[in-house]
């Protein structure tokens, strides 16, 4: 038998022995017992150990060796409900198996895997997912937007829009209708570039999926987009605040509406730059915001005529 000294905080309130009053009280960890190393009385039975089996000496360590398993997501097919089963064949005390129980564990590997994806839809949901952990990671999205795309793939998928149409395709758009969802700025392009689907099919499929799932989207800010550009394009932060500022005036005077969320900030930030002294072209300006020169001038005239702008 195996003994560890324990203290009152380890137990529920007990501090001393009952009987003769001592302080120094024993754990069976294999029973549960609680002990006096006094006089030997037994003060409680099958006490539950709440504390981990090893110490952590770090953060990281601490949160690398959690006790619980992995948490639910809808963004894994089986929602990480899966049996797991260890590929080692060892039994609990670490001896090997026989050579009939080795088949036997061979063979149940073998079936849970394959149980594990047995319908159509099991198997659509996990090569979806595969690809949406590929998109998500090559985009830096938060784990928010991934299970939001996963909730909206599966609804297309009850609705029977996979049906006929790329995988690959309804889950990128899945995953824009997300961004957009979350106010995230990322642009069909951006999707378009980490994925293997024309821009042209990822829109059409999100066009479906906000006709059938009768999804409504909020407007995009274009102040989102500012930061983002300005990092591409290497603007100091003055320039940034500044470019925030004349967007405010053009949303406060409503000449935003129905304009390019990304081109409008492209213009403001250009705007910015000439007004700060910073040495931007337009060429550079467009290139870090993914529009053409031609959508920052057009912008721009927009914001002269109501803002009184300097004229370039």
């Amino acid at each position: 038998m195996s003994y560890k000294r324990v203290s009152p905080s380890d137990i529920d309130n007990i501090d001393r022995c009952p009987r003769c009053g001592s302080k120094d009280l024993l754990m069976d960890v294999n029973t549960g017992e609680i002990i006096c190393a006094n006089c030997g009385f037994v003060i409680k039975e099958k006490v539950e150990d709440l504390k981990p089996e090893w110490r952590a000496f770090s953060k990281e360590e601490k949160e690398d060796r959690s006790r619980a398993g992995i948490p639910l997501s809808i963004a894994m097919h089986d929602m990480g409900l899966s049996t797991v089963m260890d590929q080692s064949d060892k039994d609990a005390s670490g001896k090997s198996l026989t050579g009939f129980n080795k088949s036997t564990f061979d063979r149940l590997r073998m079936w849970d895997s394959r149980s594990q994806i047995h319908e159509p839809a099991e198997r659509n949901l996990r090569q979806a997912f595969n690809e949406l952990d590929r998109l998500a990671d090559k985009l830096s999205v938060s784990e928010n937007v991934v299970e939001r795309a996963a909730y909206i793939y599966r609804k297309a998928l009850e609705k029977g829009l996979v049906r006929g149409r790329s995988i690959s395709a309804l889950i990128a758009a899945s995953l824009y209708a997300a961004c957009r969802a979350l106010e995230i700025p990322r642009t069909l392009k951006d999707i378009a570039a980490v994925s293997s689907i024309k821009k042209k099919d990822i829109a059409r499929c999100y066009r479906l999926i906000l006709r059938e799932l009768d999804i409504k989207m909020p407007i995009i800010d274009p102040i989102k987009s500012v930061s983002r550009i300005a990092a591409k394009a290497g603007l100091s932060e003055k320039t940034t605040r500044k470019a925030i500022e004349i967007i405010k005036k053009a949303m406060q005077s409503g000449i935003s509406a129905g304009k390019d969320p990304m081109g409008l900030a492209a213009a403001a930030l250009y705007v910015a730059c000439v007004l700060e002294g910073e040495n931007k072209t337009q060429k550079d300006i467009a290139e870090a915001a993914g529009v053409t020169e031609v959508t920052i001038r057009n912008r721009y005239k927009g914001l002269k005529a109501t803002l009184n702008l300097p004229e370039l």
